[in-house]
């Protein structure tokens, strides 16, 4: 079996979450009237209502395992069929409080559900589309015709990529998924986190990346799918790190804060972190923008063969935002030797970047990836250079939509965390402000998370994903992800079509893959 069809022999697991009360979308009270007689755990086929045998008391339900009201159409819903009226269904109030505009609860409650499962939540969720009237949001793939759709299962749809074009000689690696996660460095998050993605990324057959916080050791193991940082801080950089790795990868800046570096504030530096970066414990890092070595393409291009020069094994990334001319900046990086050009939009970044950039400064990435496709094309070297887009990339459908507009395939960071029960709070900086243990330094809010069941979480989310875009692909008569590559005709606009048309999209099943 090649690279590309190696994620078929992975293994979904049930890894259900780490708390005993689940956030759901509903809520079912049991009131003193209930006798435990037991019916509502035989009615439910969804497991809502579990008992232990032997046991008089019911106990507590399963409530995200619920599909809510509509559930009132089956002779089975067991707040109707209860003898007593003792269940009551409810919205969860907690959803007023859960999430934002981008990332509704919605959509964080239908990412813990694969997390969980490997599959598509059974609850009425909107887990493709959140509220943010932009974006994404706005795009939608053309009602397929059913003459195009191919008779094909999952095991016959290629959803790899590759990330040597240059036939320069250096090692070609093929990824078995279009995503690779997204550069979290030790300090910004826990170790057992880090090293769970990792182990993740060797498990699917792709690759995840360190951040600029150094290589821990404990990422040795899974070296061959580990992405090492080069940003402006250099910490933690070594000739021994950049020979451990199949890709390094420059970060000159980050679509959440360009022009203004990385941060990691005091309460993160503990003394394990500080040893890594070679710094000190309890003191703020920051990493200057721009590389004060780099002001032409020609410095640039002595950057790249640097890299090469130590490690002649390593393909070379690139990671810049996108500034109004970042078109030109990725022509400049394919002429500077890069294989990899990465782009970071401006809805990406963790809780830990300043309010004042967020969302402020770079180009969404929606607009920047066709931009960036084009002009490559224009050059005549897109096919010579790998393109890879991040910032706000959320799910599955996302992912498909970006690279219809034209990348390759995307890095993923936010979601990653989400499929570990991240909630959003945005308190990221903070050493102990992280309440789900995820984003922490503190050495007992951090192991509250362990490798195997990071692993397992985001190893589920993304074969939920896969599932997807195989049905997506069957829908369009595609085989294949690089099919979809730069298909902008597939797609429309909202804002640019009649009412009438926009009706039609606007009424299409809820969490249909066309959307």
């Amino acid at each position: 079996m090649n690279d590309r069809n190696l994620i078929m022999n992975i293994e979904i697991k049930t890894t259900p979450s780490r708390f005993r009360n689940t956030i759901g979308k509903y809520t079912i009270r049991r009131n003193s009237n209930c006798i435990s007689c037991g019916l509502c755990a035989e009615l439910c086929p969804y497991g809502v209502h579990p008992r232990y045998d032997n046991f008089s008391q019911p106990l507590r339900p399963k409530e995200h395992k619920c599909i809510g009201f509509i559930c009132k159409e089956n002779d089975f819903f067991c707040v109707d069929r209860c003898p007593e009226h003792a269940l009551t269904l409810r919205l969860n109030p907690i959803q007023e409080t859960l999430g934002d505009y981008r990332w509704t609860s919605d959509m964080i409650i239908g990412n813990w559900e694969m997390a969980e499962t490997g599959n598509f939540p059974i609850v009425d969720l909107e887990y493709n589309l959140g509220n943010s009237g932009g974006g994404f949001d706005k795009l939608r793939f053309k009602l397929p015709q059913t003459k195009n759709r191919l008779d094909l299962n999952d095991e016959e749809i290629d959803t790899s990529i590759d990330l040597n074009k240059r036939n320069d000689g250096r090692p070609e690696k093929t990824l078995s998924i279009p995503c690779y996660g997204g550069g979290m460095s030790y300090g910004s998050t826990a170790l057992p986190v880090i090293v769970g993605r990792a182990r993740a990324a060797k498990r699917i057959n792709t690759l995840t990346c360190t951040g600029e916080g150094g290589y821990p050791v404990e990422l040795v193991p899974y070296a061959d799918y580990v992405i090492t940082q080069v940003a402006t801080g250099l910490f933690g950089v070594t000739e021994e790190t950049i020979l451990h790795s199949p890709v390094i990868e420059f970060k000159y800046a980050q679509g959440a804060k360009p022009g203004l570096g990385g941060h990691l504030l005091g309460d993160k530096v503990t003394p394990e972190v500080a040893a890594m970066r070679e710094t000190v414990v309890g003191s703020a890092l920051f990493s200057p923008f721009p590389f004060h070595s780099v002001y032409s393409v020609e410095d640039h291009k002595k950057h790249v063969d640097w890299i090469k020069e130590i490690n002649p094994h390593a393909l070379v990334s690139v990671k810049v935002s996108t500034p109004t001319d970042v078109d030109m900046v990725a022509v400049g990086s394919y002429y500077a030797g890069a294989h990899i050009i990465h782009i970071d939009g401006s809805y990406g970044g963790t809780g830990a970047a300043p309010d004042i950039a967020k969302k402020n400064i770079a180009m969404p990435i929606e607009y920047a990836i066709p931009k960036v496709h084009r002009f490559l094309q224009e050059e005549g070297v897109r096919d010579e250079i790998c393109l890879i887009a991040s910032g706000g990339i959320r799910n599955a459908m996302d992912v498909a939509k970006s690279i219809a507009l034209g990348a390759d395939g995307v890095v993923i960071g936010t979601a990653e965390l989400v499929a570990l029960e991240c909630v959003r709070c945005g308190n990221c900086e903070s050493g102990r402000g992280c309440a789900r243990g995820i984003a922490s330094t503190d050495a007992e809010l951090g192991y509250m998370i362990t490798e195997e069941w990071t692993e397992q979480r985001i190893v589920n989310m993304y074969m939920a994903w896969r599932k997807q875009w195989c049905e997506l692909l069957r829908q369009f008569g595609m085989k294949t992800l690089r099919e979809l590559v730069g298909r902008t005709d597939l797609m429309v606009h909202l804002d640019y079509l009649d009412e009438s048309e926009r009706a039609q999209y606007q009424a299409a099943p809820r969490n249909a893959v066309i959307i």
